[in-house]
């Protein structure tokens, strides 16, 4: 290109007749400083176009990278709420099974004593015996006497339970409900959360009735109290015991879930 450029200039210079070598010299030496700017800047401009297209491609790169670890995060993030879910789960799988478990053993007691007891005191006692005037009065006397203050105990008013059922043994003090109406005694302090309060009312039944059929539940209602407490040492010596001196009970059973919890 810069031949042909100064060749046209030569033919020009020569056709007018006025060139002289010295001209051409300095047509040649100004374009060819022309030129060599000109290839500067093309040379320029390419590298330019090179940076620009290594540049552009390490942002596409970039950019890759940056959707791969969104994604990432996306589903980290997913996995996240997942186990958050499970565990908020669990938690109240949890604390709705401590309360059936509560509930379960309030069942297990009202089944096992009241109706039951009475029927089975009537079998050891000869249901169809004839009975004087006087003691059959007597009888429907601390029958009711004892029926009222369970029926207070169930709806809930344990404050006033507690009193009938010290009324009642005051008045019936050895009967076949007497150990029963101990042991409730001791179950209105703990339903209204007065532990240390009711291990001594079941202690009063494990002393006073040791005979009764509510020694066993007395044993393990101490350990629950305890529990309760904090205290799992005496608790557990004490669900040891009912396990190993009333195996083939209810507490027992009851007792055995208890020590597989307790860490």
């Amino acid at each position: 290109m810069k031949n042909i450029i100064i060749l046209s200039l030569v033919l020009i210079f020569t056709c007018t007749g006025c060139a002289t070598q010295e001209d051409l010299l300095r047509v040649e030496g100004h374009f060819g400083a022309k030129i060599a700017d000109l290839q500067k800047d093309t040379s320029d401009l390419r590298e330019s176009m090179k940076s620009t297209r290594k540049s552009q491609a390490n942002v596409d790169a970039d950019a890759i990278d940056l959707r791969d670890s969104v994604q990432k995060l996306r589903g980290t993030a997913e996995r996240l709420k997942v186990k958050v879910a499970a565990l908020e789960s669990e938690k109240k799988l949890g604390n709705l099974n401590d309360s059936l478990a509560d509930i379960s053993n309030r069942l297990e007691y009202l089944e096992s004593y009241l109706g039951i007891d009475k029927g089975e005191s009537k079998k050891e006692k000869g249901g169809n015996e004839e009975t004087s005037p006087i003691k059959k009065e007597e009888a429907t006397g601390k029958e009711e006497a004892y029926s009222n203050a369970y029926r207070i105990f169930k709806n809930g008013n344990y404050a006033l339970a507690k009193e009938e059922f010290r009324k009642f043994l005051k008045s019936f003090p050895n009967t076949e409900y007497s150990d029963n109406a101990q042991f409730w005694i001791g179950e209105c302090d703990y339903f209204e959360e007065r532990y240390e309060e009711a291990i001594v009312e079941y202690e009063g039944v494990i002393q006073n009735y040791p005979k009764g059929n509510k020694v066993p539940s007395a044993f393990l209602k101490q350990a629950l109290s305890f529990l309760k407490l904090g205290d799992k040492s005496s608790a557990r010596l004490l669900l040891q015991r009912v396990i190993k001196d009333y195996p083939n009970t209810t507490p027992a059973r009851v007792a055995r879930k208890k020590l597989i919890n307790i860490k």
